[in-house]
């Protein structure tokens, strides 16, 4: 695009920006008596086109920054500052004071010179984003208020563990046999504590049944393992009821056997039938296990309430991440003893960590002269070990009602696909 046209799309983004803000500032000050209202969509659209024109001033885009533009460019957005403190005393509805149109007309200046010196994309995702947090400014203001404070601490430090101690922790294996990659099990505790953090906030606001359903739901499209984790150590503490959290396990399982049919599909679609037909019972055996121990009449845990002390306790969710690093050790070693020419004993092996991670490999990774059979009966064997190790983390965290609960389902599961796989192995493998 020749300079001057670049120039002159980028000034009318600048003014668009203007103009996008002042449409909700206008709006949000629609019942103010005429002569109240600071500003509107003329004043919010001159100001983002004064923030690109300033740009403009400062030279091609290509050309840094001198020392007397910087001084323009501060000296404008000051002023700019001074005329909205010194006119926008009452700026909010009925004339209460408030400082939101000011820094809305900073933004929005600051984004049309941004529009202007640096990625239009950027600064136009930027100007939907300020306007959205103005225009939501009721919802906004109700969430705040039903925020408890250890939510807040929560919320926190799922943060601090996601953009402060992540990208320092070192991308290296640390350990014999291979050791375990610590950013890796620094990832696995985020999304332990990421799944524990969203059934919290799921009860809280659907309710029990609907909320630790829909948490469990999400958590599966993750990891179906983290969320028997996470349930099981819910349930050792008391929080909720066995049967429920039992029954939202069972959801998480049904989703991961989704999870194995649709990459089986896409990956290798000569075995979809083979592979997908008994996964597909076994869901709907999950499925159905799952909405009978969700009813509020099951073994008497209606009367059961609730109460989730913590959103996810870091302790908890390092030693549940642990955990899982010792099953990674175990699953190389397996894979390592028995090579590659076992191949269902290394499907197995993977299978205990990470069933998307087994089916890929399975399907891509295995050699093309491995017979679909085999394939089929390897990727199926680490479903299953993945099946097994729900039911011993339920046994040995969860225990109780917890564990009947979670086994009986993971063995209604493995029976139904078991009978399930005759049919497709003789139709499609033979």
């Amino acid at each position: 695009m020749p300079a001057f046209e670049d120039v002159l799309s980028r000034i009318a983004l600048a003014f668009g920006i203007g103009l996008l803000v002042g449409l909700e500032r206008g709006w949000s000050t629609r019942d103010l008596q005429p002569g109240s209202r600071v500003a509107g969509v003329r004043t919010f659209g001159i100001t983002g086109l004064l923030g690109g024109v300033i740009a403009a001033l400062e030279g091609p885009v290509e050309v840094p920054i001198g020392a007397g533009a910087a001084m323009l460019f501060g000296f404008a957005f000051a002023s700019l500052a001074a005329v909205f403190v010194i006119f926008g005393r009452s700026v909010g509805p009925g004339g209460n004071r408030s400082a939101t149109t000011t820094i809305a007309a900073l933004v929005t200046f600051a984004l049309g010179a941004y529009a202007v010196r640096g990625s239009t994309v950027v600064a136009a995702a930027a100007a939907v984003g300020a306007t959205g947090v103005l225009a939501f400014r009721e919802g906004i203001h109700r969430w705040v208020t039903h925020i408890s404070r250890r939510e807040l601490e929560s919320g926190l430090a799922l943060l601090a563990m996601s953009c402060i101690a992540l990208p320092i922790i070192p991308d290296r294996a640390v350990g014999p046999f291979g050791g375990v990659n610590l950013r890796e099990i620094w990832m696995i505790a985020i999304v332990l504590a990421t799944i524990s953090f969203a059934g919290y906030v799921a009860v809280r606001h659907f309710g029990e049944r609907r909320g630790v359903l829909l948490g469990a739901a999400i958590g599966g499209v993750v990891s179906s393992t983290a969320v028997a984790l996470s349930n099981a150590r819910r349930a050792s503490a008391g929080e909720g009821s066995p049967s429920l959290l039992a029954g939202a396990t069972g959801l998480a399982m049904a989703i991961s056997f989704v999870r194995v049919i649709a990459i089986t599909g896409v990956l290798r679609p000569s075995l979809a039938l083979a592979v997908g037909t008994p996964l597909l019972v076994a869901t709907a055996v999950a499925v159905a296990f799952a909405l009978l121990h969700a009813r509020p009449q099951a073994a008497g845990d209606s009367q059961v309430a609730t109460e989730f002390r913590n959103p996810f306790g870091f302790w908890s969710v390092l030693a549940m991440a642990a955990f899982m690093g010792v099953l990674i050790v175990a699953g190389r070693l397996i894979s390592e003893h028995f090579g590659n020419s076992a191949t269902i004993a290394s499907a197995v092996a993977m299978g205990l960590f990470d069933v998307d991670a087994m089916t890929v490999s399975m399907t891509r990774l295995a050699p093309d002269a491995l017979a679909p059979r085999i394939q089929t009966l390897a990727i199926l064997a680490g479903v299953a070990s993945n099946t097994v190790l729900k039911v011993l983390i339920a046994a040995f965290l969860g225990r109780g009602r917890f564990a009947l609960h979670v086994a009986a389902i993971c063995l209604a599961c493995l029976v139904a696909g078991a009978l399930a796989l005759a049919i497709p192995v003789q139709w499609a493998l033979s």
